[in-house]
């Protein structure tokens, strides 16, 4: 198997530290806001490798993180009016319901920060002993140029850095570019006893701090979106190399879902709740959508392309019905991986290499039912597909999609119709002038928990969080 290590900048061959056994470690969400598409992305993508790596032989350990103290976090506590400790964790249940939503294999582990403070000040204290970080009234920054490799991961040179702008009090600094490990306490914000006093964790501790709790010394690949590579896995690797840790052996990261080809991002405003789209296509054609392409290559999401590719699994889904009726189950645990589509897999997780291979494998089994060929071969066709389906996750017979109940797809259907109605009837009324009307049908299904969001194409609805 052959991996993009973002570190070598290169393709190079992928063996596990330990035989037969591969640790990942994977940034998580910060749980500050309802996840879109583009959160999730991350998700869908590293449970394809590690579906991958389990499918051929291997034991995985995930550990994927929560981030539930951080700036963010504290904002949205005072704008929603309630504790940071329940906003991290009403959208920490936000994340997880939607990876469930997706098909995404739970993780071995999933810690959070705030758990893991003794192991944070445990660092910061053998960076401080070693002269990579310095303590100034509270607060403690790693001194970056004080490792020489400071900036090998992204490609960036010290001198051409801005100021790391993640605390207050930069001319205490040696260097405005020193990042902040630990932060002094604030009037109002959580906060924790260290020896330098109380205060909370800047955010690339936290990582650091996990990875080492759960992995050890060192661990096989690293991963995340594209957008952490500067400056929170570079800082994750400067701090703990200087610690005396080898750390990952491979960074892995995904690319980003675009829209109008630029990054999604609620700053942006053109963001795509997980929630919402599993409304316009069935959950299963959404991962399937987010899974076609290559991790490495931007999506662009549109409703129309999720369609197409909506079609494109129906097509596939429907030789799993008809052929599952004539020859029943199969046995996936004895299915062997076709040998194509595993070469594509092997070659840095080449998805839609695979997919070529799999709606050819569909089409012969599509030519052997028109045919009405022997059950036998019918049967080891199915087998096949369904092996390759189940590796990406979207096997539409698998439980995983079969406890995503009927009743539940068909009121969401109902849901969606009867809105409609009524954004029709609010329409008319705001052509008719009729605004008291308009008015009082968003009341009224703002009364029920339904946002309307008028759009240049028209008014969009979502469940209110």
């Amino acid at each position: 198997m052959r991996l993009y290590d973002t570190a070598a900048k290169s393709v190079r061959e992928f063996t596990p530290l330990v035989p037969g056994q591969v640790s990942m470690y994977v940034c998580g969400a910060t749980v500050q806001a309802a996840p879109h598409v583009g959160h999730i992305r991350s998700g869908v993508a590293f449970d394809v490798l590690a579906r991958w790596l389990r499918a051929t032989g291997y034991e995985v350990t995930l550990v994927r993180n929560v981030t539930d103290i951080d700036d963010k976090i504290l904002a949205k506590g005072v704008t929603e009016g309630r504790p940071w400790w329940a906003v991290a964790a009403h959208y920490e249940r936000e994340f997880q319901n939607a990876y469930a939503i997706l098909g995404c294999t739970p993780p071995t582990v999933e810690p959070r920060a705030t758990g893991h403070i003794t192991q944070m000040i445990e660092l910061m204290e053998q960076l401080i002993a070693a002269g990579h970080a310095y303590a100034v009234d509270g607060d403690v920054y790693f001194d970056i140029r004080s490792y020489k490799d400071y900036g090998k991961l992204s490609g960036q040179k010290i001198d051409d850095l801005l100021p790391a702008g993640d605390s207050e009090g930069e001319s205490r600094k040696k260097d405005t570019r020193d990042f902040a490990l630990w932060k002094s306490a604030k009037p109002g914000e959580p906060a924790w006893p260290t020896p330098w006093g109380q205060g909370r964790p800047g955010w690339h501790i936290e990582c650091s701090a996990m990875a080492h709790a759960y992995l050890g010394n060192s661990f096989d690949i690293h991963g995340g979106g594209l957008d952490l590579v500067f400056p929170h896995h570079e800082n994750e690797v400067a701090q703990s190399k200087a610690a005396g840790q080898d750390f990952a052996n491979f960074w892995l990261h995904n690319a980003w879902v675009t829209t109008a080809g630029e990054k999604m991002s609620k700053s942006l405003g053109n963001s795509l709740l997980v929630t919402e789209v599993a409304k316009r296509a069935r959950p299963i054609e959404v991962r399937w959508y987010l899974a076609s392409a290559h991790y490495r290559s931007n999506l662009e999401f549109s409703d129309s392309a999720l369609g197409e590719s909506a079609t494109a699994f129906q097509r596939i889904e429907g030789f799993v019905k008809r052929a599952s009726a004539i020859v029943g189950e199969v046995d996936l645990a004895k299915t062997k991986i076709n040998s194509d589509f595993a070469a594509a897999m092997d070659e840095d997780l080449n998805v839609p290499a695979a997919l070529a291979v799999l709606h050819e494998v569909v089409g012969n089994g599509n030519t052997l039912l028109a045919a009405n060929t022997s059950v036998k071969e019918v049967s080891e066709v199915l087998a096949s597909v369904r092996k390759m389906l189940d590796i990406l996750g979207v096997d539409p017979l698998a439980d995983t999609w079969a406890n995503v109940g009927e009743d539940s797809q068909q009121l969401t259907e109902v849901l969606d119709h009867f809105v409609k109605q009524q954004i029709q009837k609010r329409s008319d009324a705001k052509a008719n002038k009729d605004f008291a009307t308009a008015d009082r049908i968003r009341d009224e299904l703002r009364a029920a928990g339904i946002a309307l969001e008028d759009t240049a194409d028209g008014a969009r609805w979502t469940l209110e969080q």
